[in-house]
């Protein structure tokens, strides 16, 4: 019993002690007028998108209602065209929290952040706070959108230092 409370006891003052609340998406996502191309503005760095510009994505809506994910870009070093599929779903009515898998059966949090009135513009990112993108409908966006943008991420307890400004050609 005491271990159980112990246990207890760190997860709930580890639960409270985080510095930055629970993220938070967006009320509700038309996914309809979500399809399409969005170009990446910036991103957290990994493994999969190393050495990359002109990264865009591309989804489609499939016959099972599912959403077909088409990421693309061209690597720096090689100028090679490279491009990936997933396929993703909403986990919920509000369409805002999306599972992604680019390598069945694993699938990955793709959470909508923050999505423009006019869908010009989204931040995505995950719970873990791990991963991270800013997506536009064109391949630049102003410095004024862009600074409120980095706002609300920072806002939301992301390290905006830590993103990675897509060169997009």
């Amino acid at each position: 019993f005491k271990t159980s409370a112990l246990i207890c006891m760190v997860l709930l003052f580890s639960a409270c002690s985080s510095k930055n609340p629970p993220l938070q998406t967006v009320q509700k996502v038309d996914i309809n007028r979500y399809l399409g191309t969005w170009y990446e503005i910036a991103r957290y760095e990994h493994f999969f998108e190393k050495d990359c510009k002109n990264v865009k994505a591309n989804y489609s809506l499939r016959d099972d209602k599912k959403i077909q994910v088409v990421n693309s870009c061209t690597k720096i070093s090689t100028n090679e065209f490279k491009d990936a599929k997933a396929v993703a779903y909403s986990v919920d009515e509000t369409n805002s929290k999306l599972k992604v898998s680019f390598f069945r059966p694993f699938y990955g949090d793709y959470w909508i952040l923050d999505l423009d009135d006019d869908y010009k513009y989204a931040i995505i990112g995950t719970p873990s706070k791990e991963y991270l993108w800013i997506l536009s409908r064109d391949k630049t966006i102003s410095d004024e959108v862009l600074n409120k943008l980095l706002e609300k991420i920072t806002n939301m307890g992301f390290d905006k230092s830590k993103l990675i400004y897509t060169i997009q050609e």
